[in-house]
This record gives structure tokens, C-alpha cells and sequence, in this order.
């Protein structure tokens, strides 16, 4: 399996694609922002491992870019804990997101989870919910007959969502239900994808598809178009 590392820094560069090559995946690498597309485009990776403090173009570029074509898993390499930064890269499509300095072990470890999610962990019976579709097992979304381009952190999230649809499920449910059991990730984080997902849904006309019940949790909307 394939990962694309983005990050100027090489000491980095040979640090992480060394532990991510002992992980059984090959490496391809780029500099900066330019090579990374020209990369994303040619070697069709599995997950690209994207720093956000490229020179020239940055990383939020690069993913708008890479997200306006492609919805490969994203994780963002970023030396600073700052929010404004992770919302952000949620809000453009991103997975997954690492502060520097980190240990590679976690690197991998978190690929892994995304690549599982966006694997064939899922159950395979496809879903319906009004003119919502989702075919895990092919990872396609529709809604109201017009492909939806879902993250492979999204795709699950709204799955748990379409697999009990009359049921409130709490935050902590869905990212249990996205991220494994024991997950730190925080509300915000899944308020962010939950975000792209009402805007993906909306867009494509199914404007009313997910709601939140406040002070309990989240479930699908309306079922008619």
C-alpha cells in the first residue's frame, strides 16, 4: 500500500518513511506542495501525510487542491496545537490531523486506523435513507441521484448515522463508532466532519439530512427529498 509524506524538513522525511516502510507500506516523497500534487496525481496513494507548513504553497492548499479531485485520506502534519488550524483542515476534507514533535509509532498507528476506516472494515449491506445511498462496500454515496464525494473518515460517521436513522446517537457513540472504543477525539473534531457532511448532503440537495437534537446527539434527518 501506498502513503504519499509531504514535508520539507528531510531529516523527517528519512525518519518517517523509514518507520513507514518497516510498517509494510512504500514511501513516496515530496518537498513541497507542487511535487506533492504532481505525486498525488501519478502514484495514486492510499493516504497522503501532508505537513502544513510547506513553503511557497502550504498544506491547506495542497488539500484543496488534492480534495478537488480526489477524496483520498489526508493527515496533516502541523508543528502547531493551534484549533483554528485543525478546524480548518477538517473543513477541508482532512482526516486526521498530528502535532509535531511526534513518535513515528503514533504516525503509523493513526494511518493504519484511517486506512481501516477507509478499507473494507465496513459491513458490506448498503444502506438507504430517503434519496441518501451508501454502498460500503464500493465506498459510493448519493444522494438524491447526485454522487457524494465522502472522506474516509466521513463515510462512516454518516453510515452509523444511516444504519439506525430514527435513533439519537450521542458524540461519544459516533466517535466510537468512527474512531474505536477508548478514542480521544474530541467533540469538535466530529463537529467539523459532521459540518462537511451536512454541506456535501445539502449541496448535492438534501439539505436536511442530518440534525442535531441538542443536549442529546445527532441523528438522520427528514427522509423525503
Amino acid at each position: 500500500m501506498k502513503i504519499l509524506l509531504v514535508d520539507d524538513d528531510p531529516r523527517l522525511r528519512e525518519i518517517v518513511s523509514l518507520a513507514l516502510t518497516r510498517g509494510g507500506y512504500t514511501v513516496v516523497t515530496a518537498a513541497d506542495g507542487q511535487m506533492a500534487l504532481t505525486h498525488a496525481a501519478r502514484e495514486n496513494p492510499a493516504l497522503v501525510v501532508l505537513d502544513v507548513g510547506l513553503p511557497e504553497m502550504d498544506g491547506f492548499e495542497v488539500c484543496r487542491r488534492i480534495r478537488a479531485r480526489s477524496d483520498v485520506p489526508i493527515l496533516f502534519l502541523t508543528a502547531h496545537d493551534e484549533e483554528v488550524d485543525r478546524v480548518l483542515g477538517f473543513e477541508l476534507g482532512a482526516d486526521d490531523y498530528v502535532t509535531k514533535p511526534f513518535s513515528p509509532r503514533e504516525l503509523t498507528v493513526r494511518i493504519r486506523a484511517i486506512l481501516k476506516r477507509s478499507g473494507g472494515a465496513r459491513p458490506n449491506a448498503r444502506l438507504e435513507h430517503g434519496p441518501i445511498m451508501l454502498d460500503p462496500a464500493a465506498h459510493l454515496c448519493s444522494a438524491a441521484g447526485a454522487e457524494v464525494a465522502l472522506t474516509a473518515t466521513e463515510f462512516p460517521i454518516l453510515a452509523a448515522l444511516m444504519r439506525a436513522p430514527e435513533v439519537v446517537l450521542s458524540r461519544r457513540q459516533l466517535i466510537e463508532a468512527t474512531w474505536g472504543a477508548g478514542s480521544q477525539v474530541s467533540d469538535r473534531t466530529l463537529d467539523s466532519h459532521l459540518r462537511n457532511i451536512r454541506q456535501k448532503l445539502a449541496q448535492a440537495g438534501c439539505p436536511e439530512a442530518v440534525e442535531t437534537v441538542h443536549g442529546v446527539g445527532i441523528r438522520m434527518g427528514r427522509a423525503d427529498e
